[in-house]
């Protein structure tokens, strides 16, 4: 989907790729914020406030599924590209940002999108809740960054091949972001 998102996309439907990728950019970090912020309070009316015991936990869980490759559970269905042909550019790329920004309402490839939504709610705040979700929305943002020198078939079929590649080594980036994730949150509660 997100290579349907470039401008080569972009101007064969009459649209401008700016416009909708910073209405991408809009929805996936309100998404992030929002749902964080969400995730934060019910955390504090649950919990009762932060819980570091927990957050080591939730990170040490995600890396160890990760480092596994257990296969994540849940929706196996990603954004409508149905919204494409039918809706104007800033309409879909709001949608599509806040379904993607929002992590859990399309395909989970990484436990590390799960250790997400828990840590926001083990946080115990809105205001942390909102910082990790919007630091997560933010994320998912960027990635619409890779498509926007794709102007031309032959630059459609060379993103396609960078993503082939990237697999791996995005896999291995992620397992290593949450083990340095986790040796953080061992000092600091250790502290």
């Amino acid at each position: 989907m997100l290579a349907s998102i470039t401008p080569l996309g972009e101007r064969s439907r009459g649209f401008v790729w700016w416009h909708t990728a910073a209405a991408f950019a809009i929805g996936a970090v309100g998404a992030g914020l929002a749902g964080g912020a969400l995730l934060g309070l019910l955390g504090s009316l649950v919990v009762g406030g932060a819980r570091p015991g927990l957050v080591v936990a939730i990170v040490a869980v995600a890396t160890a599924a990760d480092l596994l490759r257990i296969r994540m559970p849940g929706s196996r269905r990603q954004v409508n590209e149905d919204w494409l042909g039918r809706y104007r550019g800033w309409v879909y790329g709001l949608g599509f940002g806040g379904q993607l920004g929002v992590g859990v309402a399309t395909i989970v490839t990484t436990a590390a999108t799960y250790a997400t939504v828990a840590l926001a709610f083990a946080a115990g705040s809105a205001a942390l809740g909102a910082l990790i979700g919007g630091t997560y929305g933010s994320v998912r943002a960027l990635s619409l960054l890779p498509g926007r020198l794709v102007t031309d078939p032959p630059a459609l079929m060379l993103l396609h091949r960078r993503f082939a590649t990237l697999r791996a080594p995005a896999r291995r980036a992620t397992v290593a972001l949450e083990l340095a994730a986790l040796a953080v949150v061992a000092v600091v509660v250790a502290t």
